[in-house]
């Protein structure tokens, strides 16, 4: 499973979307896709009896649908499939650990809702090794928007592998990286607005960070000549500058602090899974 692209399943309509992100993304990659699911996670209400043999019964025809779902939509695909007795959140993090990334179904409602988290997701994000991608249930489209919305932070080694999960996955998707930075006035400064537009007076600080922003990206744009890439500074909190730069993203990709106690998740990350339009993807910055 090294070097591979996991789907955790929990046989719920959400896994759908995600084996179909899943496929897509390795086949786009030329990785092979590994289905995982954990029959003693399961949910209370199927219409199964709750002995282990129908459990795990059930969890093989959930296994069998989505390898014939990604194999339907990518012929070629090399795909495994793994029925484990673990707990799921376990099992994700230890398959996680040699994986390209990981990809989750999340129980959306809505567009403005963003996000339903379960337990599973949210300690799997908190733990994982690999990048995990959240996507919704009612997402009908793989990258169905042309951009892909990064946050950049201050430069430094932690905010590479967010900014190299952005870069590669648009150029294996042919799409632009908006790259999103946001600033506010030193502390004791005037309150910063809501609307995230700079003023005329900003002038100075939004130079500054330009000329930042422009550092921190001159090596991914050698890196990766053919991706567009668009800078987009604007004076506000990060949380709600990179939801706005979102709106028309196929996907969102931020950073997380690993070893955070004793929230695993900052409040950053919280937001933007809560808000987002579209898929976000979080990168352990290691």
């Amino acid at each position: 499973m090294g070097g591979s692209v996991v789907v955790g399943l929990d046989g719920l309509g959400n896994s759908v979307p995600a084996v179909r992100w899943g496929a897509e993304e390795a086949a786009a990659r030329g990785l092979p896709l590994h289905l995982l699911h954990a029959w003693t996670s399961q949910p209370l209400n199927l219409p199964l009896a709750p002995e282990a043999t129908n459990k795990q019964r059930f969890g093989a025809e959930v296994l069998g649908t989505a390898e014939a779902m990604a194999l339907r939509a990518h012929p070629g695909l090399s795909v495994t499939t793994e029925q484990v007795a673990e707990q799921a959140v376990d099992a994700l993090v230890e398959r996680g650990g040699q994986a390209v990334m990981m990809v989750l179904g999340s129980r959306g409602h809505g567009a403005i809702a963003g996000f339903l988290l379960g337990s599973v997701s949210l300690h799997v994000l908190g733990r994982a090794h690999c990048p995990v991608v959240l996507v919704r249930e009612e997402e009908t489209a793989v990258y169905g928007r042309p951009e892909i919305v990064v946050g950049v932070q201050e430069p430094g080694t932690k905010g590479e592998g967010v900014l190299e999960f952005a870069f590669a996955a648009a150029e294996a998707h042919h799409m632009a990286v908006r790259a999103v930075r946001a600033w506010q006035p030193p502390a004791g400064g005037e309150p910063v607005p809501t609307a995230p537009a700079a003023a005329p007076d900003d002038e100075g600080p939004a130079a500054a960070e330009e000329e930042m922003l422009t550092g921190i990206l001159a090596p991914w744009r050698a890196r990766f000549p053919g991706v567009g890439v668009i800078a987009h500074i604007r004076r506000g909190r990060v949380a709600a500058v990179l939801l706005e730069a979102c709106a028309q993203a196929g996907l969102l990709v931020v950073g997380r602090r690993v070893q955070r106690t004793p929230m695993p998740l900052g409040p950053l990350v919280l937001a933007v899974l809560h808000h987002s339009p579209c898929p976000v993807a979080v990168v352990p910055r290691l």
